[in-house]
């Protein structure tokens, strides 16, 4: 990922903390291809990274800027996967770390962050009460707070994904790309660093349509961009704890990504995700996260809806390993 350096905000490289985040598999997903009669579809599989999930990214370019700001104490609101990188990152960077984690977190990242050393607070309901107990960490001790896009450098972090995707692709972006959303880091990351490229004349100005994806059971962005209203009260869990954010901070940010690629969001059920993992692990040979499979479903929707064409160049996005998911998920 530091291949990047010079794009992201990190003064001095003295002060770079990194496990060997970045460079992911770009996977074609031949056999589901074909399977299905899609002729161009490609997977990024982020579980490839450090802590397994692509919030290495964000976090390792985030705790590096801290070292270098002189930041000593660190607290983030986490549904598991950004609060064990934190805690790894971290536990490099000398940095002490506090993680809000709501209590139905499956037990693995409730552990992961344990082991690398961290305070792990856990509470009931979802992300949205452990930001408000992590604000109030923050105030109280004057730890930074890692909450998504509450401070500038995750996002720097994560934009990296999207120069990768150029430079594996050869610097021809593919028609659409899908994406699991939660906080929308990863894709307003991605479309910072696609609007980059072609600032810099790296790239056409032919970008992709950017599709959000979320849980049946907690999709403020796809109602936003329905139209219809959000019931916040009536948001629940979900098995891609990832994705389950009741209001998303970059809301705004997100929609604007959407309109001016001219994109989607759109939504699925928990048993469609269940059948994505098992359909993809039996076909490719690929464990991959809730999250990932729900990007997978997705565009089977969005086909049946012809809103996307089978003959198109498509991205999917695994954001996490699967692994760390196994002791929550059912299998038949």
């Amino acid at each position: 990922m530091w291949r990047y350096r010079e794009m992201l905000p990190v003064i001095s490289d003295h002060n770079r903390i990194t496990l060997g985040e970045g460079m992911t598999p770009l996977l074609h997903l031949g056999r589901l291809g074909e399977k299905f009669g899609f002729s161009d579809l490609w997977l990024k599989d982020e579980g490839q990274n450090p802590t397994g999930s692509f919030k290495a990214r964000g976090i390792s370019v985030a705790v590096s800027r801290a070292k270098e700001l002189g930041i000593v104490s660190c607290v983030i609101p986490t549904a598991g996967n950004a609060g064990g990188a934190l805690s790894a990152y971290c536990a490099a960077g000398g940095i002490n770390a506090t993680v809000v984690m709501p209590k139905n977190a499956p037990v693995t990242f409730q552990k992961e962050c344990k082991f690398y050393g961290a305070d792990v607070k856990l509470l009931d309901g979802l992300i949205d009460a452990c930001g408000l107990v992590a604000s109030k960490i923050s105030e109280r001790t004057g730890a930074f707070n890692f909450a998504t896009l509450k401070e500038p450098y995750r996002l720097e972090g994560k934009k990296t994904i999207g120069y990768e995707i150029a430079e594996q692709m050869n610097w021809q972006l593919p028609d659409v790309i899908l994406f699991p959303t939660g906080g929308g880091t990863g894709l307003i990351g991605m479309w910072k660093a696609f609007n980059e490229m072609v600032n810099l004349g790296w790239i056409e100005d032919r970008l992709p349509k950017m599709v959000v994806v979320q849980s049946r059971n907690c999709s403020p962005l796809v109602d936003c961009f329905s139209h219809e209203s959000t019931n916040k009260a009536g948001y629940t869990g979900s098995i891609a704890n990832g994705i389950v954010v009741p209001s998303p901070f970059g809301k705004e940010m997100i929609m604007r990504v959407i309109r001016e690629s001219n994109g989607y969001a759109i939504s699925v059920t928990d048993d469609q995700i269940v059948e994505g993992i098992e359909e993809i692990s039996r076909t490719e040979g690929l464990l991959i996260s809730p999250e990932g499979a729900a990007t997978w479903m997705a565009l089977n929707d969005l086909v049946s809806q012809v809103a996307i064409s089978k003959h198109e160049k498509i991205l999917i996005f695994n954001t996490a390993s699967g692994y760390k998911y196994l002791d929550s998920l059912r299998s038949k």
